[in-house]
């Protein structure tokens, strides 16, 4: 089996969740944050939205130097209707890179760095589970914590929740 039919089910799988969780983001509470540290819900909300774009990434170049790329400034996205759709867009796009990546593509090395710092250097196939997925379940977990927060029901996303289910 290739690399990339094992991985897209899973990246299938977590972005249709994730796109349900998305939707349930209110542009009434965009501007809430749970501390004055955090991101309000509609930086979070934008940041998941870009999260998809990384797999492309990962898939068209071979190192993210972190002193080059300039750091991304979250403004308050217009609607919940603008986060979908460049979602939406993120996730077509880098599905059309994975879907068209040769086992050999996906064992080429990719490195984070910052200048002559290097973060981390794995397989692209580790960092598409490491630094784009598990990154973007992490941020969702955030995300069912602020639907909760400002009381919007909270997806189903392993299993039942509290809002959708028997719990």
């Amino acid at each position: 089996m290739a690399i990339k039919d094992a991985l897209l089910p899973e990246f299938d799988h977590e972005m249709a969740q994730l796109r349900v969780a998305l939707e349930r983001c209110e542009k009434a509470h965009f501007g809430f944050k749970p501390h004055e540290k955090s991101w309000t819900l509609g930086q979070l909300a934008k940041h998941l939205a870009n999260v998809p774009m990384w797999a492309q990434m990962t898939m068209t170049t071979d190192e993210l130097d972190f002193a080059t790329f300039p750091a991304p400034k979250y403004e308050e996205p217009a609607s919940t209707a603008v986060i979908l759709e460049e979602f939406d867009g993120n996730v077509k796009a880098a599905r059309a890179e994975l879907e068209k990546a040769a086992d050999e593509a996906m064992m080429r090395t990719w490195t984070g760095r910052t200048g002559e710092q290097i973060h981390f250097a794995m397989p692209k196939a580790a960092i598409l589970r490491t630094f784009v997925m598990n990154h973007m379940i992490h941020h969702r977990g955030q995300l069912t914590v602020y639907l909760r927060l400002t009381g919007a029901k909270v997806p189903a996303l392993y299993g039942p929740s509290a809002d959708e289910g028997n719990m």
